[in-house]
């Protein structure tokens, strides 16, 4: 089933991402796909906190709606999302943030599995780009923010 990773060194701190990654109500302001997102609980444990939110993504004429519990651990600079409900078998990422000198650099991770052999089918030709464009999105979302600056 598909699962992409990358790391990427970025001039942006690892704050400042895990902040544009944390902020998911500004999902569908600038995630491709993403049609619309609702905060439907948050809860914390200490010093984690965990936001379920039910996220709407379009991709050419499919729109599906699924629920995911996402776990924010600024202390350890990591985020991680799990599917609860929805249209997935599976659905998890995960955000590791990691200080540098200058900038940061960035571990993100995506392994997902649809319920469905036909959805299946489709978002395994579309994996490798889909997954490319949503970590970009984050990239460009720091851009707008915080400027093109270089490491």
């Amino acid at each position: 089933m598909p699962l992409h990773r990358e790391t990427r060194i970025l001039p942006y701190t690892a704050e400042r991402m895990y902040g544009i990654v944390g902020d998911v109500e500004r999902y569908p302001e600038f995630l491709p796909w993403c049609e619309s997102l609702e905060v439907l609980e948050r809860e914390s444990e200490g010093k984690v906190q965990y936001v379920t939110a039910e996220m709407t993504i379009g991709y050419g004429g499919l729109h599906e709606s699924y629920v995911s519990r996402v776990q924010l651990d600024r202390a350890a600079l990591m985020i991680e999302a799990r599917h609860v409900k929805g249209p997935f078998k599976r659905l998890d990422t995960r955000w590791r943030f990691v200080p540098l000198d200058k900038g940061s650099e960035i571990h993100f991770l995506i392994d997902f599995a649809f319920k469905s052999a036909l959805l299946s089918g489709v978002a395994n030709v579309a994996f490798g780009y889909v997954a490319s464009r949503m970590a970009e999105s984050f990239i460009a979302r720091a851009k707008q923010l915080y400027g093109d600056v270089s490491v």
